[in-house]
Parts: C-alpha cells; sequence; structure tokens
C-alpha cells in the first residue's frame, strides 16, 4: 500500500527544472509532471474528504476503515486526503479511481459501508443506489449509467476556478499542485514581470475585494507600492467571522498552496518580503493544512531568501486571532497583530500608506488573493471575459439554512440571484415555501422572491441597498420569522462591537432592547403598550440612519442592514409582533399561547409544580388550566408533560 505518495522524492528534482524558463520545459520535467497527475493512475486511488465539515460528519472514521480494509487484503491502492467538493450535506465524500477509469464519487459514507461499496468497485460493479456521480475525463473509460459530476444540477451553471481541484487532489502534496500548474504564475512573475506591471496586470483584470465594498485589488496594490518604505508588509484576513460562512476555510483545506502562490505573488507586487496570514485560532485543518503547505513551499525553494535567483525574498509566517468579528476590519486586524486590543482606527490614512508597524501593508483576503495566480497565468483578458464589466471573474457563496441543497457555489460575477437560489441549489427544502434570502453576514440585508432577479454584482447590490458581503446566503422558508432572526443579527453585533464609538456601541445595544421589546408579551395588556413599541419601531429606524452617518467602521455603519431591509420588505410581520401579539411562524416564544388538551390530560401535576410563574391551575387527577395573563411563553410546561397534552399556537 502506498499512502499520500508523491511518487518518489522530488524535492531535490523539481527546483532544478523550475529553474528552466517555462516556456521551454524539458521532457524530463514534462515527465515528471505527468506521473504526479492524478487524472490519470497506475494503482486504484482512494479518497477521502477530511476538511472540516467531513471530519465532523464521521470522514475521519471511514478514512480508518480504508486503510483496514486495503491492508487487511494486501490491495495495492493509493489512500490520500482531500478537501470539500462543495455539497456540505453529502459529507463524508468518498471517491475511488481504478486505472484507465474515470473517478467515482460517493455521498454520505459511513464506516461500515466501505467493504461494500470497494468489494463492487473493485469487481468492476458501481452500485447505482450509493453514488453521487463520475468525474468527466476524455481520456478515461467512463462508468456506464453513472451521471457525470457537471450535469448535476448544483454543478451545471457553475464556473469553477477557485474550487476546480477542491475535492479532486490531496492538500497536502505540493507536488500534486505543481503537477496541476501551481506555482508556475508565481515563478513567471518574478522571473518575467516587475513589480508595476504585475499591480497594473491585476488592475487591468478588474479583480475587486471579494468582501466589503469590492474597491480594486490593483489600485490597493500600487498604492503600497508607491509607498516608499524600507519594509513592506502582505496580510492574508483569514478571519472569515461572518456567521454561516466557510469558503475561505474550503479553500484553504481544499487547496492552500493556491493560496500561498496569491499571497507570494501579492508579495512579490507591493515589495513586500514579509506576508502574514490572519487566522482564527479555531481553524484547526487550516492552520494545519497552511503550516504544511509553507513548510513544504520552503523546502522546495519557493520562499526563503533570493527565491529561485531572482533576488526576491519572502517568508510566511501564521498569526492565529481570538475570532472577534470587529478583526475581520483591516484596522482592527492589524492592531491585533501588534498585540493591541482589535479596535478599528480612522482612515486615512490607509493600511497601505501607513499599516502594520506603521509600513505600507496591504490586506487581502482569502479568496482575493486566491484569485492571483489564475490572473497571471492566464492574463487580464481571460479573466475580464468572466463576469460583467464592473464586476469580473467568480464569487464564491456558502449557501445554508433552510435550503434544498447547502454548500459551496463559484459562479461568474452578473449571474441572476434567481438562477443561484432557485436552479442551482433548488429553493427551499422539499414541502416548503421559499421566504425570503438573507445575503452578506451580520451586515447583510434581506431580499424577497420578487427582487431575486438582481445581478451578483457590487453596484446592482448597492443600487437595490443590499450589500454582497463576504458570501453567505441563508435561505429562509414560511417557518422563518423575520424579525427574531434580524433580533439574533442585532444581537450578534452588539457583543461584537469594539464599544470604541458611541452611535455603535449604545445604537446596537438600544437596537436589540427595542426588537427585545417587540418580540416579548407586555406584563400588562394595553394600548400604551403597543404605542410604546409603535414608537420604538419608528425610534429604531431614526436610530439607524445615525448609526450609517456617525459610526467610526463599516461594523456600526451597516449594522442596521439587516433591519433596514426587512421593515422595507417584511414590516406586516414586525406590526403583527407589535399589533397582534402573535408570530406566524410560531418561533417567538415569548408570544406563544400555550394551553392544555383537557382530552389529554391527567391531572399528574408536573406542569403545574415547574411553572416559574405559577400560571398553571387545577385539582390533582383532573385536567389542569393554564392562566394567559400570567403565561410568559417559556414553554416548560410542554416540556416536561409525560403525556404531550400541552400545546401553543
Amino acid at each position: 500500500m502506498e499512502e499520500n505518495t508523491n511518487r518518489g522524492d522530488m524535492r531535490e528534482m523539481i527546483p532544478e527544472f523550475v529553474e528552466k524558463k517555462f516556456s521551454e520545459y524539458s521532457l524530463e520535467l514534462k515527465g515528471l509532471i505527468r506521473a504526479l497527475d492524478r487524472t490519470v493512475v497506475k494503482v486504484p486511488l482512494i479518497m477521502v474528504g477530511l476538511n472540516t465539515s467531513g471530519r465532523i460528519a464521521g470522514g475521519d472514521k471511514v478514512m480508518n476503515n480504508v486503510r483496514s480494509y486495503v491492508r487487511d487484503r494486501n490491495i495495492d491502492a493509493e489512500i490520500a486526503e482531500t478537501g470539500a467538493i462543495g455539497l456540505a450535506l453529502e459529507e463524508p465524500i468518498l471517491s475511488v479511481q481504478l486505472p484507465g477509469r474515470t473517478r467515482v464519487l460517493f455521498p454520505n459514507v459511513l464506516p461500515e459501508d466501505i467493504s461494500i461499496i470497494l468489494d463492487d468497485v473493485f469487481h468492476h460493479t458501481i452500485p447505482a443506489e450509493r453514488v453521487l456521480g463520475q468525474m468527466r475525463n476524455e481520456e478515461l473509460h467512463a462508468w456506464p449509467d453513472i451521471p457525470f459530476l457537471d450535469e448535476l444540477s448544483f454543478f451545471a451553471k457553475q464556473h469553477r476556478i477557485l474550487l476546480k481541484n477542491n475535492g479532486i487532489i490531496d492538500p497536502l502534496s505540493i507536488d500534486e499542485y505543481m503537477a496541476n500548474g501551481g506555482y508556475r504564475a508565481f515563478l513567471r512573475a518574478i522571473r518575467y514581470h516587475t513589480l508595476e506591471e504585475i499591480c497594473i496586470l491585476v488592475e487591468e483584470s478588474g479583480l475587486r475585494g471579494r468582501s466589503g465594498s469590492g474597491f480594486l485589488t490593483g489600485k490597493k496594490w500600487m498604492n503600497a507600492q508607491q509607498t516608499p518604505a524600507e519594509q513592506k508588509y502582505l496580510v492574508c484576513n483569514a478571519e472569515e467571522s461572518d456567521p454561516g460562512a466557510f469558503m475561505d476555510r474550503a479553500l484553504m483545506e481544499g487547496n492552500p498552496h493556491q493560496l500561498i502562490e496569491g499571497i507570494s505573488i501579492a508579495a512579490y507586487a507591493i515589495g513586500a518580503t514579509k506576508a502574514y496570514i490572519y487566522i482564527r485560532s479555531d481553524y484547526y485543518d487550516s492552520i494545519r493544512k497552511l503550516a504544511a503547505a509553507i513548510r513544504d513551499a520552503r523546502n522546495y525553494g519557493i520562499l526563503g531568501h533570493n527565491i529561485f535567483n531572482s533576488g526576491f525574498n519572502l517568508e510566511i509566517s501564521i498569526r492565529k486571532g481570538p475570532g472577534a468579528f470587529v478583526c475581520g476590519e483591516e484596522t482592527a486586524l492589524i492592531a491585533s497583530m501588534e498585540g493591541k486590543r482589535g479596535m478599528p482606527q480612522s482612515k486615512p490614512p490607509y493600511p497601505s500608506v501607513r499599516g502594520f508597524h506603521k509600513k505600507p501593508t496591504v490586506v487581502n483576503n482569502v479568496e482575493t488573493l486566491s484569485n492571483v495566480p489564475h490572473i497571471i497565468a492566464n492574463g487580464a483578458d481571460w479573466y475580464r471575459n468572466i463576469g460583467t464589466g464592473d464586476c469580473t471573474g467568480t464569487k464564491i457563496f456558502s449557501v445554508s439554512g433552510r435550503a434544498r441543497t447547502k454548500g459551496l457555489i463559484e459562479i461568474p460575477m452578473g449571474t441572476k440571484l434567481d438562477v443561484l437560489v432557485n436552479e442551482i441549489i433548488g429553493g427551499s427544502r422539499p414541502g416548503h415555501t421559499l421566504k425570503a434570502v438573507h445575503i452578506g453576514g451580520p451586515y447583510g440585508c434581506i431580499i424577497p422572491p420578487e427582487k431575486m432577479g438582481i445581478s451578483i454584482c457590487f453596484e446592482a447590490f448597492k443600487k437595490e441597498g443590499a450589500i454582497m458581503g463576504a458570501g453567505g446566503i441563508l435561505v429562509l422558508d414560511e417557518k422563518t420569522c423575520i424579525v427574531d432572526l434580524v433580533k439574533y443579527f442585532m444581537d450578534f453585533m452588539k457583543q461584537q462591537s469594539c464599544g470604541k464609538c458611541i452611535p455603535c456601541r449604545e445604537g446596537t445595544k438600544r437596537m436589540s432592547e427595542l426588537l427585545n421589546e417587540i418580540t416579548r408579551k407586555p406584563a400588562v395588556e394595553d394600548q400604551h403598550d403597543t404605542l410604546e413599541k409603535f414608537r420604538g419601531l419608528i425610534q429604531l429606524e431614526k436610530l439607524a440612519e445615525v448609526m450609517h452617518d456617525t459610526s467610526l467602521c463599516g461594523l456600526g455603519q451597516l449594522a442596521p442592514n439587516p433591519l433596514m431591509s426587512s421593515l422595507k420588505h417584511f414590516r406586516e410581520e414586525f406590526e403583527e409582533h407589535i399589533f397582534d401579539r402573535h408570530c406566524k411562524p410560531n418561533v417567538c416564544r415569548e408570544l406563544r399561547t400555550y394551553y392544555i388538551d383537557v382530552e389529554l390530560c391527567t391531572g399528574c401535576t408536573i406542569c403545574a409544580k415547574r411553572c416559574p410563574e405559577e400560571a398553571i391551575i387545577g385539582t390533582e387527577k383532573h385536567p389542569f388550566f393554564i392562566v394567559p395573563d400570567k403565561c410568559t411563553g417559556c414553554g416548560i410546561c410542554k416540556e416536561v408533560c409525560k403525556f404531550s397534552a400541552v400545546f401553543y399556537n
């Protein structure tokens, strides 16, 4: 058995070959690349998705059973881990490729399934009821009656550039990354392009920051490159603190060398000799794989001093952050890297002029930097032809919530949101009605179905008062309470506020208080309380304007976005909570009206004894009753009832 093999130790050979011009590959190098290319295998290849979601779903046990199966049967096979292919609900995913055959993927694999699946595959039989699909490869024989992955609705309309090798290559193998074209763009950049040429090329490509407002990446680089300083820094923002966002994590766990190459090119373009990856400390698997990628790149001479005699020096280090949402803002991130409290600073000066240790610093996120090798390798025109005029390239979205299909999606900029929601992920869960989507994380916006004809583009979103953010999409159906969702986001922002500026610190707190009042029954039912809540709703709108205009950073300025967009499209839900004191999806527990079915109640008294408000009355061995005026809707009575006699509406 050959596990995680590199097909021979190439550490001494590859740098010697790479030293030559890439336009003049020797036959030896071509043969080496062919030997390392896993699209064609000489022995059976078995891979298990061991990204974070795969591990949570039991991927480690699946991998252990694969090893035992191969060892016990003395099979000459190669075993390796891989990243996320994008179908989060299908993890763990097992892929098997026999010599001369296309690779086949099996979803939701349990440890006990291994012997059944592999027995069938090694006897050249594919259990169709277990298979997800096969990868298309014109050089290999396809399995009959097995769908190709690119024919599945989830993949058919995607345009995978950054995710192309996710779930296909071994993220821990630098040899395999190089066999798939890795590090050619970096070596081309340091050999044939000046710093300014790289900045211009990236600017001409139209690449924009894949988070926040979408500032032109090449322009930011040029500002730093033209600022004189004896030391400059490149920082990769891998904080990814948006709830429900997992794009960056998937890129780092599935193809870490792609990010390392992007960082290396960016550092060269701005004249930086030191680069940092700022990552939240609980991204354990990402940190492990990035550390291995940095180590292997250094061993191969791709990092270090005088890289391939180009005169360029570069060291990349990992800095662990606390996981605070505010540290996603670049000035707060820099403060955290300097050992200070992560608090935003006023701008200008911008970090590209005065950043880490008061030196020119460029901060880009993982997805932005991962695009760079592809732009250098294929050219600015190639990249501009993907997407639209103002928004070029692709964008990765992580879909969660009440969606039919959840996972990672990479589509060209300019694609209609309706295509993503209704065609690629199939809308909401079966049997449920799509209510809206929330896009952009805690400072994102809620978009109803009638507005989903909007193009996925920074300008188009801005015109609609929406924001793309990092790309997290939360699918909502009729069981979702919009008021409760907004309350969650506002409470999150209140907790994550650094507290430096009054509008954000006090504004998020007051908004959270008002939203909690709206979703709570009053102690005494009267019209005055209703009017106070309505006044609070009006106050929320005014407070949102003040926060947007006066907060120091984007966290405070954009915090009211979920509230304002929901008031715009779902105002009747807020009014229903205020005037009718009713939550139609029955999500807001404190607005529920509980009652006891007298036909089912046995008078056991347990609910009355456990009620904290003494709102349940009755006589033992006779039906009990709930006093509505005393009930706070805590739900304890329903939880403790052994006869399922408690209901709510």
